[in-house]
């Protein structure tokens, strides 16, 4: 991923530089992500149980995360050129009461046509959600600290996934998936008034043209996220059906809290070294994914394994969205939106991707297919990135 020196991007909304980080305003926005995140991916802990109550399949069930990913992956671009005359907290609130009502649907609904349509209001969410976030954290801060603004506001990342889909699993087993998207409602309306208080408005920024999905597709920065992305939602899509292969099938919820429990360190990791090594990171965390596929392929039924790889996995990818909306943060500079929307694009394509792959497989291969698709396609990944050099 190119990334040119950055020069004083966004100037003309950054504040002076300061002795401390504005905290509250970039935990309002990491706690957008956490519902963002925390959306897309709680289905895959309560797969079977959605499953079962909707009557429909496995694979089935997983294409909410599959067509999540195509509202996003639809509504990134057209949405950011269509409103970059407009002030930013507006924007950012529409997103958010977004998520309030499609998971409310979710939450009611006895269709499965109706709950996909509920999935895909989130995702066109999410697509505008993602294009903001990056460029939002920027704006908060100097140039200088906009890594570690980004890395803050990207926290939401980890902790979703450490506490908020573990939980969410534990919680809609024991009471019911339904009431897990309920409290999601809550949380995204009691966010809403969170960001009408505490965070700032900006004005509109100048953007560049609106992009087709093939010019998103020839970025030199975009195929790394690619095959990343479609390697991580291929196995997180579909991790039940895979721990039930190993016979693990009852420690989902112990395997989801070890993933993101070390995707905590991960994204420290990612927030302390990013402004100084961020080529070197990318390179790292593409590498570690790939011994966490391999020893996922060679554990057979050994538990240990299961969880070192998991954990090795986690760490990885803590970061990693830190890591990609930095990169092309610094390389559009005033045109943050526009870059990012072309991430979220990409990022929701292979996340669209790997629910439609990790489906065929688990189908017609099964579950042990998915470490050696996984190992190919970060192997792909790690050669993408290796000659762009990322700073």
């Amino acid at each position: 991923m190119t990334s040119p020196t950055l020069t004083n991007p966004l100037h003309s909304d950054a504040r002076q530089p300061a002795a401390s980080l504005p905290l509250s305003s970039l935990l309002a926005l990491a706690l957008a992500g956490f519902i963002t995140i925390l959306t897309e991916a709680l289905p895959a802990g309560l797969l079977p149980r959605i499953s079962a109550d909707l009557q429909v399949s496995e694979a089935l069930a997983g294409q909410w995360v599959s067509v999540y990913a195509l509202g996003s992956l639809m509504a990134a671009i057209p949405l950011v050129a269509m409103t970059q005359h407009l002030n930013r907290r507006p924007l950012l609130l529409a997103a958010i009461f977004g998520f309030a009502f499609a998971n409310t649907v979710t939450t009611l609904s006895d269709s499965y046509a109706l709950s996909l349509l509920a999935r895909l209001i989130a995702g066109v969410s999410a697509g505008l959600l993602w294009a903001l976030l990056a460029g939002y954290a920027a704006r908060l801060v100097a140039p200088h600290q906009q890594g570690r603004a980004i890395a803050i506001a990207m926290v939401g990342t980890p902790l979703a996934l450490s506490l908020g889909v573990p939980a969410g699993t534990w919680l809609g087993n024991l009471l019911g998936w339904r009431l897990c998207f309920g409290l999601m409602s809550v949380l995204a309306l009691l966010l809403m008034a969170w960001i009408r208080l505490r965070l700032p408005d900006f004005a509109s920024v100048p953007g560049g043209a609106r992009l087709s999905l093939r010019q998103v597709l020839k970025h030199p920065g975009i195929r790394p996220v690619l095959g990343y992305v479609l390697a991580h939602n291929l196995l997180y899509t579909y991790i039940a059906p895979f721990l039930a292969h190993v016979a693990m099938g009852a420690h989902t919820e112990r395997v989801l809290l070890v993933f993101g429990i070390m995707a905590l360190p991960g994204i420290w990791i990612v927030g302390v070294l990013i402004d100084r090594h961020l080529r070197v990171m990318t390179l790292s965390s593409i590498g570690v994914f790939a011994l966490a596929a391999v020893l996922l392929g060679v554990a057979g039924q050994a538990p240990w394994i299961i969880y070192l790889a998991v954990a090795l996995w986690g760490l990885a990818f803590g970061g990693a969205a830190t890591l990609f909306q930095t990169a092309l943060a610094r390389r559009a500079g005033p045109a943050a939106d526009v870059a990012q929307s072309m991430l979220v694009t990409a990022w929701n394509l292979a996340i669209a991707g790997g629910g439609l792959l990790g489906g065929w497989l688990l189908q017609s291969l099964g579950a042990g297919a998915f470490a050696p698709a996984i190992l190919v396609l970060l192997l792909l990944t790690l050669i993408a990135a290796w000659p762009r050099p990322m700073q």
